[in-house]
């Protein structure tokens, strides 16, 4: 009767798929698999020129390369295929008949081991567990990302509020005389503050008036006096990995009333959200509190019906989403929001899109706590940063 002798796997590129890099706490930018064997053991694969550093630095009992595990047939030309075969050679060494994988399991890695006669079933919750609660060392770096986040937004808000605009009401770039200021231009202000504190940020959102009434709008253009400007920027901390996350709101002049009804609708939103925090309330439970706040000042959720005026306003998006190696990540606060975990670092950006009017949305990173949260940010939440 032959034993089944079952262990874990999980295979990417380290710094493409941040499950493997979780695991071995490891930057490659080869293919690199981590296998937990039956006995508890963590073997990692990956490439020979990686090996004298991983020896040191990895989270893994044993580290090898892929030419520890030659095929009969050879090693593949190809290092993706190389690391697929080397990875299945090793479980077959090991007696291993099955593996459980993650989501994220490159299919070549699937077919050398189904040809080498290994079972492979999915695990939907292999390492996502592991993900959510952030040790200490990860709640430090999230920290770390926020303040510097913070810091791009506030220099990009300052700037908006302080400077001048033309009779038109179209603002005027103070960095640049004679030239108006537009959402590009602030973005590569926030691209360039955000390089010079070790973080890259791909995207940022400066949407004014009615381009902040789509609420993932990038925003682009002139930016004009008198109208709410959404400020959302969620760079990488290049040295860690991890993400900052946070949106908050300009208005350069005088504030529309509907714009100050919507903001403190907003205001209160948010701090019904982080009041309903803590763990084992769901991610449900927590949006529902957001949106009670919502409506209760009559405002509507979901997207505008077809036909419905412009001055139709509304929250169309749930309460926020789980942060860390990648900026979106489980849990959500949402509609089926799971059961919050102790570590869980989760936005709170509960927003109200017209558009007539514009955006207004405000987030915040808290970390889940037993009996609440940390909150991780700092900046005021108005809308004259004079």
């Amino acid at each position: 009767m032959t034993t089944t002798q079952s262990a874990k796997l999980l295979s990417g590129v380290p710094a493409i798929n941040k499950a493997v890099f979780h695991q071995i706490r490891f930057d490659a930018h080869d293919p690199a698999s981590i296998i937990v064997m039956p006995d508890g053991k963590r073997v990692l694969i990956l490439r020979d020129v990686e090996l004298m550093r991983a020896k040191t630095q990895a989270k893994a009992d044993e580290v090898h390369c892929y030419e520890d595990f030659e095929p009969a047939e050879g090693l593949s030309g190809d290092r993706e295929i190389r690391a697929a075969q080397a990875t299945a050679v090793c479980l077959k060494r090991a007696g291993v008949t099955s593996v459980s994988v993650d989501r994220s399991l490159p299919m070549l890695v699937f077919d050398a081991c189904m040809r080498a006669g290994i079972s492979v079933s999915l695990d939907v919750n292999l390492g996502v567990k592991d993900r959510r609660q952030k040790d200490a060392e990860e709640v430090e770096a999230l920290r770390t990302a926020q303040r510097i986040t913070e810091g791009a937004i506030r220099m990009a808000c300052e700037l908006i509020a302080k400077t001048e605009a033309n009779k038109n009401g179209v603002l005027l770039d103070p960095t640049r005389p004679g030239e108006t200021l537009t959402a590009e231009r602030v973005k590569g202000l926030i691209t360039a503050h955000l390089a010079e504190h070790g973080a890259l940020g791909e995207h940022h959102i400066i949407a004014g008036g009615p381009e902040g009434g789509d609420c993932h709008n990038g925003g682009s253009g002139v930016l004009r006096t008198e109208q709410p400007i959404i400020v959302d920027v969620f760079p990488k901390h290049l040295e860690s990995g991890y993400h900052g996350d946070c949106t908050r709101m300009v208005v350069h002049g005088q504030i529309p009333d509907e714009v100050k009804k919507m903001h403190a609708t907003v205001v209160e939103a948010k701090a019904a959200g982080i009041e309903a925090i803590r763990a084992g309330v769901t991610g449900e439970d927590v949006h529902r509190a957001v949106i009670g706040v919502i409506t209760s000042h009559s405002y509507h959720t979901g997207f505008p019906p077809e036909g419905s005026p412009a001055s139709y306003c509304s929250m169309p998006h749930g309460t926020g989403h789980g942060l860390g190696l990648d900026l979106k990540e489980p849990p959500l606060l949402d509609f089926k929001g799971p059961a919050l975990l102790v570590g869980d670092a989760v936005t709170v950006e509960p927003g109200l899109y017209s558009m007539a009017v514009g955006g207004m949305r405000l987030e915040d990173l808290v970390i889940v706590t037993e009996d609440g949260c940390e909150n991780l940010n700092e900046l005021p939440e108005h809308l004259d940063w004079k």
